[in-house]
């Protein structure tokens, strides 16, 4: 009996069986929808994380619409904001991105019709711009530099190129970097090419390019991409000038626009053939207009923008004023579509009125310079030092933003106001970061810009949008977000053996004084010809090798 009550005593408190554990995953049960919900409250980075969890997740998270309003959230909404009434449309948090807003803010190919974004890849490509990060390749066009020098310009994802020794040449500028298609030219006299431009009107299918020549003539090429292998066909020639070479091209098709040597400025209108037409080759353009000047100087930029009921061509120069340094001037016509001048306007900037981005900004809030006064300060302030005594190394201008570059480290940046009834320029604002020469700059929409030295080992790009005295302009230049610089891991093998017979060289010299030898030096062992030009993928600079080969330097932001 007793040990029958110790077993029952133990039995009162033996314990229970623990419940068996599921090994049923709660989490995979959620449906993709669900999860779709809660990734879209994700910030960025976790979002990136989460995508290495697991291929469910790498899909879920990898979503368009969420990449989506990330992408609005961090680069359209805070533009978009600066609309009136825009801010109130977007204050219930929805989504709002209407085709008018999208057209302002130049993002109207992102919401084509018929066109799926990755909004993924897109994100990823406007982070990369704004911090610099990107792949660097060379495409090697040349062995030896030709005279004159190599032209180049660059189009939805081709590079045109075009000398007397090559001909005129694409190049792919993806992933490949490779020839597409090359011609000779139709040279008169043995006539080598001077300028060079593409149809700013044109299409990724349908390319033209238009090529200046020495003895003043041009030729049309257009570029066939719609088999495998894309040619070049050659579309026309012209007579050429007794007012020498032609200096500049500008085309917007119809319109052609071209600057001599002789400073003749003409206008011209290819008549638009018949659908019914199956002629190649087209019939000589008309001339609209012709303006002889005589204080153009270069460097000088051409542009064609016509509209629905006017044509709108002007030249954009710059200007040496006695005393002073040197300006910019504007020279604007307005014609009608039938060719009859409506208008003729000029605008100059003087240097005088020249000022700092920061000069307005308070002690706090001005940065300064090493090795220099504040920007904002009494001793920096004054118009003699902020004018630039030297000709102006490159100049760009995308309306409304005119860009200069100076071989004192800085370039400066004008507004053109255009009106149906005023032309003017607002007074120059200069901007800092290059640490040695700048030899080119080019500005394109939305006020973005890239700039590169003279020895081509420091590329900036610059955000100029937002007016040059609004509050996110100097809330971004006294936080040093103006621009960022781009430059890769490690300099080539070249530029190092370059920078090397540039110090011997110098040092052989110093008995002139080893910085004047230097200078000398470097002047003439400079890398790059001045040319960059960017695209929404890629950044290339003409960069000339210790051996006297060109390339094509490639910085590629996917």
């Amino acid at each position: 009996m007793a040990v029958k009550r110790q077993l029952e005593d133990l039995g009162d408190v033996a314990p229970r069986k623990r419940p068996r554990q599921s090994n049923r995953d709660h989490i995979g049960d959620l449906s993709d929808e669900l999860w779709l919900r809660i990734f879209s409250h994700l910030s960025v980075s976790t979002l990136c994380t989460c995508e290495r969890v697991s291929r469910r997740f790498s899909a879920i998270a990898g979503d368009s619409q969420i990449w989506k309003e990330h992408y609005y959230n961090r680069f359209v909404r805070p533009r978009a904001a600066r609309l009136p009434g825009v801010k109130d449309a977007q204050s219930n948090g929805h989504l709002y991105f209407s085709s008018k807003l999208s057209k302002w803010l130049d993002e109207d190919s992102l919401v084509k019709r018929g066109r799926e974004t990755n909004w993924r890849k897109q994100y990823k490509l406007r982070h990369n711009w704004t911090r610099g990060n990107c792949d660097i390749s060379e495409i090697h066009v040349a062995e030896q530099p030709p005279i004159p020098p190599l032209l180049v310009r660059l189009q939805d994802g081709v590079l045109f190129t075009v000398d007397s020794i090559g001909g005129l040449r694409a190049w792919s500028a993806k992933k490949e970097r490779r020839l597409l298609t090359a011609i000779p030219l139709n040279c008169r006299n043995s006539s080598p090419p001077t300028s060079l431009t593409v149809d700013a009107q044109g299409e990724n299918g349908d390319q033209r390019v238009v090529v200046g020549f020495q003895d003043g003539h041009f030729s049309i090429y257009d570029l066939d991409r719609s088999n495998d292998a894309p040619t070049f066909r050659h579309s026309y020639s012209h007579a050429p000038s007794t007012n020498g070479m032609l200096t500049a091209v500008a085309y917007a098709s119809p319109y052609l626009l071209t600057m001599t040597a002789g400073q003749l400025l003409s206008l011209y209108v290819f008549e638009q053939p018949s659908k019914d037409s199956t002629a190649e080759i087209r019939s000589p353009p008309r001339l609209l207009y012709s303006l002889k000047s005589h204080t153009v100087h270069p460097p000088l930029s051409l542009s064609v923008r016509p509209s629905s009921t006017t044509i709108l061509a002007s030249i954009a120069y710059a200007l040496p004023t006695y005393f002073s340094g040197w300006s910019v001037g504007v020279q604007e016509l307005k014609l009608s579509l039938s060719g009859e001048l409506i208008d003729s306007r000029l605008a100059t900037s003087s240097n005088e009125s020249r000022r700092t981005l920061a000069s307005s900004l308070p002690a706090s809030l001005s940065p300064t310079r090493p090795g220099s006064p504040s920007v904002g300060s009494q001793s920096d302030s004054g118009p003699e030092a902020d004018t630039s005594r030297t000709q102006p190394t490159s100049l760009s201008y995308n309306h409304p933003y005119l860009l200069l570059s100076h071989p004192d480290n800085t370039l400066t940046l004008f507004l053109v106001t255009s009106t149906s009834t005023s032309l003017s320029i607002s007074p120059g604002s200069r901007l800092w970061g290059h640490t040695s020469s700048v030899s080119g700059a080019y500005v394109g929409g939305r006020g973005k810009a890239v700039s590169v030295s003279s020895h081509g080992d420091e590329l900036r790009i610059w955000e100029l949008e937002g007016g040059l005295n609004s509050l996110s302009m100097r809330k971004r230049l006294s936080a040093g977000q103006l621009s960022v610089r781009v430059q890769s891991s490690q300099k080539s093998s070249e530029l190092q053996e370059q920078n090397l017979d540039v110090l011997s060289d110098a040092i052989a010299q110093r008995g002139s004084g080893l910085g004047l030898a230097m200078a000398s030096r470097v002047d003439e062992l400079s890398i790059t010809r001045g040319w960059v030009g960017f695209d929404e993928e890629n950044v290339v600079v003409l960069r000339e090798k210790s051996n006297g080969g060109q390339a094509l330097v490639v910085y590629d932001f996917t």
